[in-house]
């Protein structure tokens, strides 16, 4: 059986080793990668697209909906699922949750990020989580 494999993006070092290691002890192959340009490169050199992309909304350069958007451009079926500390952002609002995407609300529990990647790979719609602050 091949694991999940997720490729996870945040501008936040701290926050990107964090996830890296939760997902990694929730049984995931984990790539990692500090910005969307990292991202696009790390997938591109992944040897078969992950099973989900988590990746931070808000980021400096590449946003996360423009990383979505090139990501889907090679492959449609890509699952996401989008984390933000910014809920009431236009930029959240528009291309994350009117768009259907999945979000969750930074800080978020281990108990949180499990039930959002399980509702991506169930299919269900779980667009917004409550934040813990």
């Amino acid at each position: 059986m091949i694991n999940r494999t997720v490729l996870v993006v945040d501008d936040e070092p701290d926050v990107l080793r964090l996830l890296q290691r939760i997902l990694t002890e929730e049984g995931y192959e984990v790539t990692a990668a500090k910005s969307g340009d990292a991202a696009i490169k790390a997938f591109e050199s992944m040897p078969r697209h992950p099973d989900l992309l988590l990746t931070d909304v808000v980021m400096p350069g590449m946003s996360g909906p423009m990383l979505v958007d090139h990501l889907r451009g090679v492959n449609p079926e890509q699952r996401v699922l989008f984390m933000s500390g910014y809920d009431d952002r236009h930029v959240v609002r528009r291309y994350v949750v009117e768009q259907g995407y999945h979000l969750i609300a930074k800080p978020f529990t281990v108990k949180i990020l499990r039930q959002a990647i399980d509702s991506v790979f169930n299919g269900k719609k779980t667009r917004v989580q409550e934040s813990t602050h």
